[in-house]
């Protein structure tokens, strides 16, 4: 079994201030140049390779804690009997 767990911190939620601009003759789809933001959010993954699940939570905070909430997570979600001992 492999699997590989990673994280990315400080994931920024932003909202735009006006809506998607529509495309045009010959202009591509647009967006303005504001935005608003929301905060950041962490995003923990793990995917397992060989069955090609993918476990994830985001988390508002990043720390050890959550992380190792995370990996806690995985574990009870993994199969038991992939695992040698």
């Amino acid at each position: 079994m492999v699997l590989c767990v990673d994280e990315k911190s400080q994931i920024q939620a932003l909202d735009r201030t006006q809506p998607v601009l529509p495309m045009g003759m010959g202009y591509v789809e647009g967006v303005t140049h504001d935005y608003v933001r929301h905060g950041t959010t962490t995003l923990f993954a793990a995917l397992d390779i060989a069955t090609g699940q993918v476990l994830t939570q985001c988390k508002s905070r990043h720390r050890h804690q959550e992380y190792l909430q995370f990996l806690k997570e995985v574990d009870t979600n993994v199969r038991q009997d992939w695992i040698s001992t």
